[in-house]
């Protein structure tokens, strides 16, 4: 467990779609991305929060983006990519990483909200070379156990309800 203290500047970035999924697979529930937001930046100086999302064009999913902002995040929005053969793709991983390094100079703390493994060189690259404590917050069971190691904080979404919604 890493100190924190009311001085460090923070960026939250969340991968909607690995949490979006990672919920409701192992709860059948949705994320609840306001009380993730407010335990992320644990009465710190909340920099920027970004909630990258995939749309799909549904009038459901628009509402969600607009609940997502109107909780405080910066949304970015990707179209969901449609090949030929029929199968989709739709992540962030690139720009999270890009945002990530450009921020990182105005910030003492970056919290990655996914579990996904990939994410790992871009946590040692701003542990090492940026200077900065990485935090994930995600569902233990749904989390590369190389990402949590190397984490200098994990918070397992997992523990506590207040993270999901019914």
């Amino acid at each position: 467990m890493i100190t924190k203290h009311k001085e460090q500047r923070v960026g939250v970035l969340v991968d909607v779609s690995n949490m979006y999924h990672s919920a409701k697979n192992l709860y059948k529930r949705r994320v609840n991305f306001k009380e993730v937001l407010t335990q992320a930046v644990a009465g710190r100086k909340l920099i920027r929060s970004i909630a990258y999302v995939v749309k799909s064009e549904s009038a459901e999913e628009l509402r969600f983006f607009e609940a997502l902002s109107q909780q405080g995040f910066e949304v970015k929005m990707k179209d969901l990519q449609v090949f030929a053969g029929g199968s989709k793709k739709g992540d962030w991983d690139v720009g999270i990483t890009i945002d990530a390094i450009k921020l990182a100079k105005n910030l003492d703390v970056i919290v990655l909200v996914t579990g996904d493994g990939d994410y790992l060189p871009l946590v040692e690259y701003l542990q090492y070379n940026m200077g900065c404590l990485v935090e994930v917050m995600a569902f233990r069971q749904t989390t590369s156990g190389k990402l949590i190691e190397h984490a200098d904080d994990f918070v397992n979404l997992s523990e506590n309800r207040k993270f999901l919604l019914r």
